[in-house]
């Protein structure tokens, strides 16, 4: 929606309480009480995740008097889901503490949604903007599915321990971030040619989130508590940009099409974010743009620039460049409706030296 346009109307839903930094676990039951969060916590966790964050959470919580069970499940698909609504019934729980990486917080997203309760996203890596916003990707037979589901009531990211998580996370979610670059080019285009909603506050925060990191990316190194301060911020407002824009349009678009694509043709090779971020290198080719400024920042972070960084064929690459287009046929971009020629695919992986 465009801010000039006073005839559309609609609700906006963001996280009420933002806390980043150092040692900020300790402040969970604080948050818990502010929201006037009461009955059993359920704490959807992994087994490494539970052992970094899980088991201080339910300590820290305890000790304030907070009765919480533990729902310690795999990865984001129906099944897990299921699995965590199930445990929240037979605990009769108030509020959900989703404690974990990008797929945990997922989960609590659509079994909160489901269920009509509150819950708190507690990160215990960055690898997608996706911990703030109210968008869970799935996965099913066909790939990974992105779907509406429920913005945390607020996000406790503790810099501590964040840190602790094996840096190409980070990484990973720094070059989500950066493919913001070429979402929104991809949403300009589609409000030009088809008239799509647009929202410029959303894209003014998601462009802020993307320029912030590419300037920023000298200070982004592994080890460092300093770089996890300087990425969580932007991670974490390129996620509410969705909630502004009632969509994911903001940081979502061609690049984000490649992604899923490549999910389909080599599932499991590399992160959501990567895929993103080298998606990004080329999409930004497309539209005539700096996309060597991309690559510059990627690589200074240490993300994959190209398909070996990857772990895949250079073939993979342009199949995937190939079927991108027809991944969200509701989603219009640069790529058009019939998308790429084999030979224009070629010739931009090969320009941009993905392969």
């Amino acid at each position: 929606m465009d801010e000039g346009d006073f005839t559309k109307a609609r609700s906006m839903l963001f996280p009420r309480n933002v806390l980043a930094g150092h040692g900020v676990l300790d402040s969970i039951p604080e948050v818990c009480r502010d929201f006037g969060l009461r009955g059993t916590g359920v704490i959807v966790t992994g087994n490494l995740t539970k052992k970094l964050a899980g088991d201080k959470v339910a300590d820290v919580m305890n000790d304030a008097g907070f009765e919480v069970q533990f729902a310690v499940v795999g990865g984001a698909n129906y099944s897990n889901v299921e699995q965590v609504e199930n445990i929240c019934k037979e605990v009769d729980a108030g509020f959900i503490l989703g404690v974990g990486g990008g797929s945990k917080i997922d989960l609590c997203k659509l079994a909160a949604k489901d269920l009509g309760l509150a819950f708190l996203s507690i990160p215990t890596s960055a690898s997608h903007d996706g911990i703030a916003s109210g968008r869970a990707s799935i996965r099913n037979e066909n790939g990974s599915k992105s779907l509406e589901a429920k913005v945390p009531l607020g996000v406790v990211a503790d810099t501590s321990v964040i840190v602790k998580a094996p840096y190409r996370l980070l990484a990973s979610g720094c070059a989500d971030v950066i493919s913001n670059t070429t979402a929104l080019m991809d949403w300009e285009f589609a409000r030009r040619m088809r008239n799509v909603e647009f929202s410029r506050s959303a894209h003014a925060l998601a462009s802020y989130t993307s320029q912030t990191i590419i300037e920023s990316a000298d200070l982004i190194r592994p080890n460092l508590e300093e770089s996890v301060w300087v990425a969580i911020r932007p991670i974490i407002i390129s996620g509410i940009s969705m909630s502004v824009a009632g969509s994911s349009r903001p940081t979502s678009g061609s690049e984000h099409m490649f992604s899923h694509a490549l999910d389909l043709i080599a599932p499991g090779s590399a992160l959501h974010g990567e895929q993103c971020g080298v998606g990004s290198i080329m999409m930004m080719y497309i539209h005539g743009g700096d996309w060597k400024r991309i690559k510059g920042a990627l690589r200074k972070i240490g993300a994959p620039v190209n398909a070996r960084e990857l772990g895949v064929k250079k073939e993979q690459i342009i199949e995937a460049l190939l079927m991108a287009h027809t991944i969200r046929e509701d989603r219009f971009t640069i790529l058009g409706q019939s998308g790429l020629t084999r030979e224009a695919a070629e010739r931009i992986a090969d320009i941009t030296e993905v392969v």
